[in-house]
């Protein structure tokens, strides 16, 4: 009779186990995935801010590479609001770094860059007037880094390597 009550009672710790086993896959397992997919979309990320800022900056071009292409008139943009009722503005001055040695200089140029003025202002008002007052001050270089990335997509070539403001003031 020992035998037969010790039987069942270790079938029963094993349904018991194997029950709780069950339980913990289950809810244990979607927690697990969504881990590992925040966990890839920060190194991926990573990689991709690695990546951008090595073959972007501008000290990776010699400075006798660079030639300097100033906008010549200013920018007065309207910024978005920022939430205290008033409208703000920023002015500025652009000035973009050409890389001299690049293929996409040497085929478009400064003659290119004058042709196609009216689009690049177009193009900077537009991102330029995407943030707010605050925003602009306080991150400037993520703006210059957005005018940037969308020339150089604009002309399908890096040799725009870098976007410098002069003279901004904001109101």
């Amino acid at each position: 009779m020992k035998k037969n009550l010790m039987t069942v009672i270790i079938l029963a710790l094993v349904l018991v186990n194997l029950v709780l086993t069950a339980i913990l896959a289950f809810t244990i397992i979607p927690q697990t995935r969504k881990s590992n997919q925040l966990i890839d979309k920060i190194a991926s990320a990573i990689d991709l801010e690695l990546e951008d800022g090595s073959s972007k900056d501008t000290a990776a071009v010699p400075v006798e590479d660079i030639e300097v292409y100033d906008i010549e008139s200013s920018f007065t943009v309207n910024l978005s609001p920022s939430g205290d009722g008033k409208d703000h503005v920023a002015v500025f001055s652009i000035g973009l770094s050409l890389n001299t040695k690049s293929d996409g200089y040497k085929s478009i140029g400064t003659e290119g860059l004058k042709a196609k003025e009216t689009l690049i202002k177009n193009d900077i008002n537009t991102i330029v007037s995407g943030y707010t007052m605050e925003q602009f001050r306080e991150d400037e270089q993520s703006v210059k880094d957005a005018i940037l990335e969308d020339l150089q997509e604009m002309f399908g070539s890096d040799f725009i390597v870098g976007v410098s403001f002069s003279s901004v003031n904001t109101q």
